[in-house]
């Protein structure tokens, strides 16, 4: 049962609010961005595909006016100099960061741990993990200049109890939530900076579908489904709330 918090969130419950979301080019990331927009966010869109995060700002702007912008992030790839660039352009254009959204994620491939690929395993990790923290670590500064800053993690029910097969995605799931529990207990009590995770659930998406090719779609709850969720934990109703690890279903 989705708890009632999550349920109708103001039309306003985001204005003013700067929030930046990686994976914003589809799925769950796109959702929440769309979703943001609509409550009055500023959303900074973060994603590998340039043709993808184009499309969804220009449906923002469509539907919303301008309130997005574009960082294109090769989270497998990108260099220090990188996420020095994109705290930079943050700092330049808003002075501040009021969310950050953490919804990129890889699959890799469902495989006995006997057998599973050792490159595959480390890009999956370095994606899913240890992108997530760099990220985070170069942007803290910005969310500390907030009256009230959320990070926001991606999980899996298969990064809190562990499944044969699922590999490294499912070892990455369960970094990501003790990395989150980590920053949360550091940043608790001493700044405005609170830290969660979402388990969405299953969810109409590409990485689903990878995972499960056979299942029926009608059968999945679509990504909007679930943003409710990620907005009222970036928003001003649930202060006070870090360290938790919710379901958005």
């Amino acid at each position: 049962m989705i708890d009632q918090r999550f349920k109708a969130p103001a039309a306003n419950l985001l204005a003013g609010r700067v929030i930046a979301i990686t994976g914003a080019g589809d799925g769950i990331g796109r959702a929440v961005a769309m979703d943001a927009a609509a409550h009055g966010a500023q959303v900074i869109l973060i994603g590998r595909t340039s043709r993808k995060l184009e499309a969804v700002r220009s449906d923002i702007v469509a539907l919303h006016g301008e309130r997005a912008l574009i960082a294109v992030l090769d989270l497998e790839k990108a260099l220090a100099a990188d996420y020095d660039q994109l705290a930079d352009a943050i700092a330049s254009q808003y002075g501040r960061l009021d969310g950050l959204v953490h919804c990129a994620g890889i699959l890799g491939t469902l495989t006995p741990i006997e057998q599973y690929d050792v490159p595959t395993w480390c890009k999956v990790m370095h994606v899913n993990v240890t992108a997530a923290f760099v990220l985070t670590q170069v942007l803290l500064p910005l969310l500390r200049q907030s009256p009230s800053a959320s990070v926001l993690f991606t999980s899996s029910g298969v990064g809190r109890t562990g499944r044969a097969y699922w590999g490294a995605y499912s070892v990455s799931k369960f970094a990501i939530e003790g990395l989150s529990q980590v920053l949360a207990a550091e940043t608790s009590g001493n700044t405005n900076v609170r830290v969660n995770v979402v388990n969405p659930g299953a969810v109409r998406t590409l990485m689903r579908r990878q995972a499960f090719p056979s299942e029926k779609l009608e059968s999945l709850t679509l990504p909007a489904a679930v943003t409710p969720t990620f907005l009222w934990l970036l928003g001003p109703d649930s202060l006070g709330i870090t360290g938790e690890s919710l379901d958005a279903q």
